[in-house]
């Protein structure tokens, strides 16, 4: 079953780090990256952009509403996913706990509706 792990952070936050925590970071994640595509589990992965340069589309009393930024205004900001084909949730979630997101914000495992 898929599973996509959104991962919600401060992003505000790697720019406060010191260039060695900064390459710490990005070690990590190329290490969890590279478990799970040694594991087979990894579908797709990919960072998002700054908040600053996301856009919001609604329609309103049907008309178009085309906003500057998220939709939320939020502490954490959605900054990447992975998604991976694992047994049941118990494995997702196992996943989920090994992203190095998980220690400086939060993942999200949302089970993927296959259409």
């Amino acid at each position: 079953m898929q599973y996509i792990l959104l991962l919600h952070a401060n992003e505000a936050g790697f720019a406060q780090m010191t260039p060695e925590q900064q390459q710490q970071g990005l070690a990590a994640y190329m290490a969890y990256s590279e478990a799970l595509t040694k594991a087979g589990v990894i579908k797709g992965s990919n960072r998002l952009r700054p908040v600053a340069t996301a856009t919001t589309v609604r329609i309103v009393d049907g008309k178009t509403q085309v906003l500057d930024g998220p939709y939320a205004d939020t502490k954490e900001q959605l900054g990447g996913y992975f998604l991976i084909d694992v047994p049941d949730l118990d494995a997702a979630l196992s996943w989920a706990a090994r992203c190095p997101g998980a220690s400086h914000g939060t993942v999200e495992v949302r089970p993927i509706w296959s259409m």
